[in-house]
């Protein structure tokens, strides 16, 4: 196949055909990484959520991270800007603490998947007011 030919096929691909490429040389590029668990570290999910109340000074919206270690490995992290603005610290936190509720729930679906099985239970801490501490228990009894 002539060079210009071979450019020109891949100047027409999509968009997203570009970005698969980018994705499968990132693969074969990282295929022996992997993560190394000490001997004694406890298998222990534990989840840390805070929230910066109205962070963002053009927009006024909250800016919410959270991170989970398995034992003494970072697993998984996030900070975003919230969609909405939040009207209180209280609602705020409790939206961060959602979004690190349910990343917590795909966390133990991913590790049942994989056969780990934690020694303890799975702990998130928060930053938390009171006002966010008292919303986020259950009511029911």
């Amino acid at each position: 196949m002539p060079f210009n030919s071979s450019v020109n096929f891949l100047v027409s691909l999509p968009p997203f055909i570009s970005r698969l490429f980018r994705v499968l040389r990132y693969l074969k590029g990282s295929l022996g990484w992997g993560l190394f668990f000490p001997r004694k570290s406890p298998i222990q999910l534990k989840g840390f959520s805070d929230v910066d109340w109205g962070g963002c000074p053009d927009s006024r919206q909250s800016i919410s991270g959270y991170c989970f270690y398995l034992g003494v490995l970072l697993v998984s992290w996030r900070s975003k800007k919230q969609v909405t603005v939040a009207r209180s610290s209280s609602e705020a936190e409790y939206r961060a603490l959602a979004a690190a509720t349910c990343e917590l729930q795909w966390l133990h679906y991913l590790l049942t998947y994989l056969q780990v099985q934690p020694i303890c239970q799975s702990v998130l801490y928060s930053g938390q007011s009171e006002g966010s501490q008292y919303c986020s228990q259950s009511l029911v009894p």
